[in-house]
């Protein structure tokens, strides 16, 4: 086997977060709904890009969150995402490669701009988001590094890259590689209406062994099983034969498998302050905790304990080292 160079790959799409701070004002002249999400074509990303002043911007996208959090905690991870050759892409490859991540997928070289996802944000908190895909729908066969995924413990993937045609062919490939190193294949559903779209693929990557590992929030686990009830969802997830990794907001979380089932608590968070990128951290945990052969009820109270660092804040990166939370509480880093 190839050695082991890295905790997780992850594999997703590149999207640099912009924020800003505008008035009401702006979005009525911009003719926004407020709090709103839309997806944007490229004339309308450079436009507005323009006309948003001064920014924040912080490299995303939930395979990348989780790549930084893995980071934080001092793993060791790795990631595959696309990005243009523009000031964006610039800052996104900085920032990755800044906090610990090894990013070296090639970048497009014409065409569509860096992904970004642009979050105007009004007096009142409010965000209106304004989110344009661009380089990072170019994903393809040709960006897998096969050095990489041979000497990653775990290959993660977003179910974002089953949309794409391109982007399921490197999946794909991914997984094959992987597991002809003996190394696990790992996917995030995504969301609920990404399971929608795959249900019935998303079902053939578990019984059919190309995924070894499932992560899920409550909502997109009934989804893929057409079903309200949660424990029947439970049983089928069990059923697949893959390790589902399944949140459960303020429940806490679960590992199952067909010969384990574990649940533990959320952690306590005194101000919840921003939901975005919970379910990402915590698979930084979960994963951090596989690599380095954790217990499963180990591995599921790391990923609680990340995810409830990082709604704590605004922003979906950690803001202080998960190394230094997590050892305060008693794990051996």
């Amino acid at each position: 086997m190839t050695e082991t160079r890295f905790d997780a790959l992850c594999i997703g799409n590149a999207i640099c977060d912009v924020f800003a701070h505008v008035e009401e004002d702006f979005l009525l002249q911009e003719n926004l709904v407020k709090g709103s999400m839309r997806l944007i074509d490229t004339d309308e990303a450079v436009r507005l890009f323009d006309k948003m002043g001064q920014t924040v911007r912080i490299s995303g996208g939930s395979a990348g969150n989780t790549a930084a959090g893995i980071a934080s905690l001092g793993g060791r991870p790795a990631y595959f995402g696309k990005v243009a050759e523009d000031e964006l892409g610039d800052s996104y490859y900085h920032d990755m490669n800044g906090t610990g991540v090894y990013f070296n997928t090639p970048r497009l070289k014409e065409g569509k701009p860096t992904a970004r996802s642009m979050i105007l944000i009004t007096p009142d908190g409010e965000r209106t988001m304004n989110t344009y895909l661009g380089a990072c729908t170019e994903f393809g066969i040709a960006d897998v590094d096969e050095e990489v995924v041979a000497a990653a413990a775990v290959t993660y993937m977003e179910g974002y890259l089953w949309d794409p045609a391109d982007a399921k062919k490197a999946f794909l490939k991914a997984a094959e590689i992987a597991h002809a190193n003996g190394r696990q294949v790992a996917i995030t559903l995504s969301d609920s209406f990404c399971v929608d779209r795959y249900r019935s693929e998303f079902q053939a990557l578990l019984t059919d062994g190309v995924v070894d590992l499932m992560f899920a929030n409550e909502h997109e686990l009934k989804a893929l099983y057409e079903t309200s009830d949660l424990d029947s969802a439970v049983n089928a997830a069990r059923e697949s034969g893959a390790l589902t990794a399944l949140t459960l907001g303020e429940n806490g979380a679960m590992a199952i498998s067909r010969e384990e089932t574990v649940k533990v608590p959320a952690q306590t968070v005194d101000n919840v302050v921003d939901l975005t990128g919970a379910g990402d951290l915590f698979a930084s945990g979960f994963l951090f905790g596989l690599a380095r052969d954790y217990k499963l009820a180990e591995a599921t109270e790391l990923g609680c304990l990340c995810a409830a660092s990082v709604i704590s804040h605004v922003g979906a990166r950690p803001e202080r080292a998960l190394k230094n939370i997590a050892g305060q509480s008693g794990f051996e880093i």
